[in-house]
């Protein structure tokens, strides 16, 4: 196709609107075709179409730089009930390097009625060095401090945000906890920001979170006004499973957070959620969407699984280096192992990651620890929104903010680190 990149991404969006899913697959250069294929993208994008609505009009592409040779175009699409935008990464001969779908650009954002701007100071920053190193953002308390520091570590390949429709849960908690005396790191995932990463040869959940993390964990402890023996881990979904393994990774980590952190085999967990997905809209692309999760995570479970199986053939287009690493890793057990105090919080109307199924390991393999505190906030869906009723992925379109009783945990959590020794907020409300 010798277009001009903005060409090539309306051609391609176009052709997605159309389901015509393996055209688009045709376009994908290698290093993408190693981790997507025409399927992946179908499931994705009718798992979109069926939250928001079939698509009722079609934005015009805007142009950026990216890496070297790739031009990053974003095309907004508009639907019935929402909309989104499709992310693309193009070469000079129109070949796809990358492509997601995003929620739609420009979302309107306004700050929680707890967070106080004028309580804290915001800078960006660069997390990592070299082609990995990925934009991020440190939001500091105004004053002296020493101040705790705390790490952001989002699941899937989000933005520092974790821009979620209209909604950025991860500013949330940045400015909601920086105006309670917390300095917070939080950057872009690699994954985002560097869609090809996923696809090198080895490419792991370490790979995917170590190396920022503990580069954002470094930036904090160069902070004048943050206490360096104070810093601490939060991961949310993927990221409280990756959080023992990061905090292991360096001794001085001071502790961790877990906020619907899954334990669970994820094979298994991602078959749990389609098939809830499909009873709330049923029809022939959901069960399509059903059988192809089954078919993907029976071999992401299989013994035949091998370094050489095709990326494309599993779950989420992730590598078989991938899945084969998390057959080894128990965030449990590694975080039973940790000298360091938690905090694990969990949602009680959660569909992605439940408190009957993942907390409930939590429960089990920390109950011997007295520096473990464990609550559930039954009002809660997975991103800490408060709400009524089952949790539906609609619930996510509607602007909202982090249930401020979540950010009074974590701020409170934290502060009592402070007490070396102190048990008064350990063991309570587990």
């Amino acid at each position: 196709m010798d277009e001009g990149p903005a060409a090539v991404a309306a051609a391609v969006v176009g052709l997605t609107t159309e389901r015509r899913f393996a055209d688009v697959e045709a376009l994908f250069a290698p290093r993408l075709r190693a981790v997507a294929s025409a399927e992946t993208l179908r499931v994705g994008w009718e798992g979109e179409i069926a939250k928001i609505g079939p698509v009722s009009a079609v934005g015009g592409a805007v142009s950026e730089p990216s890496e070297a040779g790739l031009v990053r175009v974003r095309v907004p699409v508009t639907c019935e009930r929402g909309g989104l935008t499709v992310v693309m990464s193009v070469d000079d001969a129109g070949l796809l390097h990358g492509l997601r779908l995003a929620p739609p650009a420009g979302a309107a954002w306004e700050p929680p009625d707890y967070a106080t701007p004028k309580r804290f100071t915001e800078r960006e920053v660069t997390v990592g060095s070299g082609p990995p190193a990925v934009p991020g953002t440190l939001t500091v308390p105004a004053g002296r401090g020493p101040w705790p520091g705390l790490v952001l570590l989002s699941s899937g390949p989000f933005d520092r945000d974790l821009t979620t429709g209209p909604n950025k849960p991860f500013k949330d908690l940045a400015w909601g906890l920086a105006s309670r005396g917390v300095a917070v790191a939080r950057f872009d995932k690699v994954t985002g920001t560097h869609p090809h990463v996923g696809a090198e040869p080895g490419f792991t959940m370490a790979e995917e979170y170590v190396p920022h993390a503990l580069a954002a964990v470094r930036l904090l402890r160069e902070q004048r006004t943050v206490a360096a023996e104070r810093v601490f881990v939060l991961g949310h979904s993927g990221g409280g499973k990756a959080a023992p393994r990061v905090a292991a990774a360096d001794a001085s980590i001071a502790g961790l957070i877990s906020l619907a952190g899954d334990t669970l085999p994820l094979p298994r967990a991602a078959v749990r959620v389609v098939r809830y997905l499909a009873e709330l809209d049923p029809g022939p692309a959901m069960t399509a969407a059903v059988e192809a999760v089954i078919r993907q995570a029976a071999l992401v479970e299989s013994p035949g699984l091998t370094l050489s199986t095709p990326a494309a053939d599993l779950l989420f287009g992730w590598p078989a280096s991938y899945w084969l690493d998390l057959r080894t890793y128990d965030p449990v057990a590694t975080a039973a192992e940790l000298a360091k105090p938690m905090l694990i919080l969990q949602g009680g109307r959660d569909y992605q990651v439940t408190a009957a199924g993942d907390l409930a390991r939590w429960r089990a393999g920390l109950a011997h620890r007295p520096d473990v505190t464990i609550r559930v906030h039954d009002a809660d869906d997975h991103l800490f929104f408060r709400g009524e009723g089952p949790s539906t992925p609609a619930g996510y379109e509607v602007p909202q903010h982090v249930d401020p009783a979540v950010v009074a945990d974590i701020a409170g959590w934290l502060s009592a680190q402070a007490r070396p020794g102190s048990r008064r907020w350990f063991g309570r409300n587990r």
